[in-house]
């Protein structure tokens, strides 16, 4: 009796997950005690899952000690069998678990053992769904091409003439005659419906930059030759716009005593007005752009030098000449006049500085994060620019954003050489030396929430590759969405 008395306060500790110690025993870890019973109506303070853990060590231990009790005393064995009982029927609300000593020993079962081993450590089961996504939903939603015409689609004109690459190309504000300036030595004047070359003038040097004025009462072409700007009045259009423009500038009075200026201004001769020239500006330096303000008394001409006298401005009316800044800040590629404020914008090889004319101060810093920048061209609105560079990037800057770009196009496969803006429509044009022009439509909003939509909708082709050289200038006619393109094929071609 003794004997069964202690069977059964062994399985009953066994069953409460407590051992019998001596006095001198520790008790054991966690990891190695028994599962605990969930006795009769007793809360064991398990969660559910830990509860199908230890139900499955239960089960196979309850066994084991029952048989060894049953062939001691059947009073032993019936209590077993209506203890199991009570603990079956409390345990029909859940899923029965099965033990682990009879999980397969396969990738699944390995699975179940790790899982249930998390359990052990309370690390819960996490399901992790899926994201099936669509690629379509990744690309952007852009408008289709054929909602945003007009835009040039084919080639319309080609004008012929030039014996070498042509660098340079401007359109009369009225969008009735083109000039264009080459490596021959010439400056052709052509008239864009027809493609006639209407005069040729002979300029004795490479051509590096034309800019027609953009004011519709003044009939000048500035055209810069080596060290030189030359100053000519085709005699096209309206002759009082002709007369006009020579009355103005033979009203000039020279000053009694001249002040000291960085550039010479001198008369043309008799012979050289019969070609056209009227004005000749004489910098001492090579020329390599020369652009005009919008009202066209100022221009703007960048010297192939070092030095704080790389750019210059020079004021028709009065024929002065001034060098705005003091110091350098590295080579500088172009300039533009901001269209509405006055502001001038300065473009080195690394970054674009936007000046006050007023304030004589710096009002920002643009940076590109491109390697070289080619050239430059504002939106007619002003908030907008967008940059070229030689490692074949287009950069958009939104001026009232941020100074660091607001998006960066590399749809050209080579350098660019040229970017333009429609002054009317949402279009903007990029030449490359891959012989290709791109057409985007860049529509920006009066809204100030509203971000800029740029959209390419054309690739525009008809040049050859001459010494590795493509299009080297674009512009567009000043109402009609056309573009003008010059190439080192010695061709002007208009894309209509």
């Amino acid at each position: 009796m003794d004997g069964a008395q202690s069977t059964v306060c062994a399985t009953a500790g066994a069953r409460s997950g407590k051992r019998l110690l001596g006095p001198e025993q520790e008790e054991p870890s966690l990891l190695w005690a028994p599962a605990p019973s969930l006795g009769d109506g007793s809360d064991s303070g398990l969660s559910d899952s830990e509860e199908s853990v230890f139900s499955g060590l239960e089960d196979s231990g309850s066994d084991s000690s029952e048989d060894s009790t049953e062939g001691q005393d059947g009073a032993g064995s019936d209590e077993g069998h209506s203890r199991t009982e009570k603990t079956t029927g409390q345990q029909a609300g859940r899923t029965p678990s099965t033990s682990l000593r009879t999980e397969a020993t396969s990738t699944q079962g390995n699975h179940e053992r790790f899982e249930r081993c998390l359990d052990l450590y309370l690390c819960p089961r996490q399901r992790k769904m899926r994201v099936n996504v669509d690629p379509e939903d990744l690309i952007p939603k852009l408008p289709r091409p054929r909602d945003l015409q007009p835009f040039p689609t084919c080639q319309a004109l080609v004008y012929r003439g030039h014996s070498d690459l042509v660098r340079c190309l401007s359109v009369s504000p009225g969008g009735q005659w083109l000039a264009s300036g080459s490596d021959d030595g010439s400056v052709r004047l052509w008239e864009v419906a027809t493609a006639r070359c209407m005069r040729t003038v002979s300029v004795g040097g490479v051509v590096k930059s034309v800019s027609w004025n953009p004011h519709p009462t003044i009939c000048l072409v500035a055209v810069a030759v080596e060290d030189t700007v030359l100053l000519l009045n085709p005699a096209l259009g309206d002759r009082l716009v002709v007369g006009s423009t020579d009355q103005m500038l033979g009203t000039f009075i020279p000053p009694e005593e001249p002040a000291l200026q960085p550039a010479r201004w001198l008369e043309a001769s008799e012979e050289e007005r019969q070609q056209g020239l009227r004005l000749r500006i004489c910098h001492g330096k090579p020329v390599a752009q020369v652009t005009w303000h919008g009202r066209g008394d100022y221009m703007a001409v960048v010297l192939a030098t070092q030095g704080h006298t790389q750019v210059l401005i020079h004021q028709l009316s009065r024929r002065r000449s001034q060098s705005p800044f003091r110091r350098s800040h590295g080579q500088v590629q172009c300039v533009a006049f901001h269209p509405v404020r006055p502001f001038l914008l300065v473009a080195s090889q690394r970054s674009v500085r936007l000046y006050h004319l007023l304030r004589q101060e710096l009002t920002k810093k643009l940076m590109p994060n491109c390697k070289w920048v080619s050239s430059l061209a504002v939106h007619p609105a002003g908030d907008n620019l967008i940059c070229g560079s030689y490692d074949s990037k287009l950069v958009w800057f939104d001026l009232d954003l941020s100074t660091k770009p607001y998006r960066v196009l590399r749809h050209h496969k080579k350098a660019l050489r040229a970017v333009a803006f429609h002054p009317r429509y949402p279009l903007f044009a990029s030449g490359s030396d891959d012989g290709s022009v791109i057409v985007c439509h860049g529509m920006v909003y009066n809204d100030l929430l509203q971000n800029p939509l740029l959209v390419p909708v054309k690739v525009l082709r008809g040049h050859t590759l001459t010494r590795d050289l493509g299009v080297l200038d674009v512009a567009f006619h000043p109402t009609q969405p056309w573009v003008f393109s010059s190439g080192a094929d010695g061709t002007i071609r208009l894309f209509t």
